[in-house]
């Protein structure tokens, strides 16, 4: 059934002869090929940010209440990614926490009532609860190893034994105080929490697991990165580096910026993270494949209608080439309903000099996602990217040409993440909000918008039997003039905001179409 929202849209502005002139949002988002669709048959961009509190004591519920729900519709998001802890799911073996997943059934309702798509994400940053978020301590397994940190929050991953250890009994599946496999603990939360929405037509999908990582044998990339890194220095610059003063520089984050410089370009790039390779192939195709088919099991059991996303593993966020494969139904035939979810971040990401981030070495992150994605026929959802938090006007540059980047290859996405006052940022509204196409009658051959010249385009290829209108999300509809727009064409405002909704009307043929807005 059509869902028309017409309570929440105003100054309707009537361009030509129109059939239609409601704003259709979709109740369903699945997959088609290599694309996100709705039940039209549009295709979806599925434009989104991540939503997330990791803090137990706020029951890991991001406080935020309907209004909040409604600030993201009214800044054309039509998609989120929200944050759900397996400590919080799961508190003791086997015991699942419903009062929990209920304060989460609210947040979806208010999703919902907004025309907000929800990705679940099983979250998790060094495994645990005991050293960020993520799994319950009864499922954190360290051998009394040594937690060790370092100059962010992330070197932890490389550092830490205990971390490593951690995560090498989850691969491994090694038994819980109860005697089950603590990967198997894993998998079965998850079909926990899949039986509650299967029917909930909002909750699109299944982030599986928030940047998998590879346990102690990660240790090897670290050895394979420094020597790499050390044959470059020697090959661009004549100078031999020794094993110790190659760890120094990369243990200092002062040190260890000044010499990404050496990495500012592709090829240089490509030569340090292509090292990784090998070590990273080995482990995606063998326990972190293996884990999603665990995984995908149990939760295609109570739910055979939502996609599952996957993601590449944690190395894989910085270009390394991703070797995950879809996963399989019961019956061996693959899973037509799954989504490659990568993140992509550059190495300076959580670091003060973040707005010190290349594009070169962006174009090449996200480049590798696309061929990934292209190998895989899966879309492709950026469930991470960003990361801007506070920064200033500086990091404006930096978001604008990710932004250029995801509109060329077309990704879903998710920024990194909504913190109170976010649309108020430099980031946020000279990059992040931007007109683009959500839904699209028929398929998107390309869509931009030139922050330069304040120019949007569009082409795509409209379907014969789509009755429903694309719809093109505009901020500040008013610097539309309006002598561009396509005949038929409906411009609406959402109610107190200077943003709304341009509805293209169909021709009712199968032809290419092009839309061209001056937005000056």
């Amino acid at each position: 059934m059509k869902k028309v929202i017409i309570a929440l849209l105003s100054c309707c502005f009537i361009i030509g002869c129109s059939t239609d002139t409601t704003v259709v949002f979709p109740n369903k988002i699945t997959v088609e090929g290599d694309a996100f669709v709705d039940e039209y048959g549009r295709e979806v961009i599925l434009h989104g940010i991540n939503v997330v509190n990791k803090n137990p004591k706020d029951q890991y519920l991001y406080k935020g209440g309907p209004e909040f729900y409604k600030l993201l519709k009214q800044q054309g998001f039509n998609s989120i990614r929200f944050v759900i802890i397996w400590d919080g799911v799961e508190p003791e073996p086997g015991v699942y926490n419903d009062d929990y997943l209920a304060e989460i059934d609210k947040r979806i309702e208010w999703a919902a009532a907004n025309d907000l798509f929800v990705v679940l994400d099983m979250h998790q940053d060094l495994f645990s609860i005991k050293y960020a978020d993520g799994a319950p301590e009864w499922a954190t397994i360290t051998d009394g190893k040594e937690h060790t940190t370092g100059a962010i929050w992330s070197d932890a991953y490389m550092l830490s034994e205990a971390v490593q250890t951690a995560f090498d009994h989850f691969w491994n599946n090694t038994p819980a105080p109860d005697g089950m496999g603590i990967q198997d603990h894993y998998a079965k939360a998850w079909k926990h929490v899949a039986k509650r929405y299967a029917n909930n037509p909002h909750v699109i999908g299944y982030d599986i697991m928030n940047e998998p990582f590879a346990g102690s044998s990660a240790k090897m990339v670290m050895e394979a990165m420094l020597t790499a890194y050390g044959e470059l220095v020697y090959k661009t610059q004549g100078k031999t580096l020794s094993e110790e003063q190659i760890m120094m520089i990369w243990a200092d984050q002062r040190s260890r910026t000044k010499a990404l410089d050496l990495l500012s370009t592709e090829e240089n790039y490509a030569y340090v993270i292509d090292a990784l390779y090998a070590f990273n192939a080995g482990f995606e195709s063998t326990h972190l494949q293996a884990m999603y088919q665990r995984v995908a099991n149990e939760i295609r059991e109570v739910d055979q209608k939502s996609i599952l996303f996957l993601e590449h593993s944690y190395f894989s966020n910085m270009g390394v080439r991703s070797s995950i494969e879809r996963v399989r139904l019961k019956n061996g035939q693959p899973d037509p309903l799954v989504a490659y979810a990568p993140h992509g971040y550059d190495l300076v990401t959580d670091t003060k000099d973040a707005a010190g981030a290349r594009s070169e070495r962006v174009n090449f992150i996200y480049k590798r996602i696309k061929e990934k994605g292209e190998q895989l026929k899966m879309p492709v959802w950026l469930g991470e990217w960003g990361a801007y938090y506070s920064h200033g006007e500086e990091i404006v540059p930096v978001a604008q040409y990710a932004v250029s980047l995801i509109e060329k290859y077309k990704f879903g996405q998710a920024y990194w993440s909504y913190d109170p006052g976010t649309e108020k940022k430099a980031y946020f509204t000279h990059a992040l909000l931007r007109p683009y196409p959500a839904y699209t009658n028929g398929r998107i051959l390309s869509y931009g918008f030139n922050r330069e010249t304040a120019v949007f385009e569009m082409v795509w290829k409209e379907n014969a039997g789509t009755k429903e209108a694309t719809m093109v999300f505009i901020p500040e509809v008013e610097r539309i003039n309006k002598s561009e727009l396509p005949a038929g064409s409906v411009l609406k405002a959402l109610k107190g905001t200077r943003h709304g909704w341009l509805l293209i009307q169909p021709t009712g043929r199968v032809e290419t179409r092009t839309l061209k807005l001056n937005l000056n």
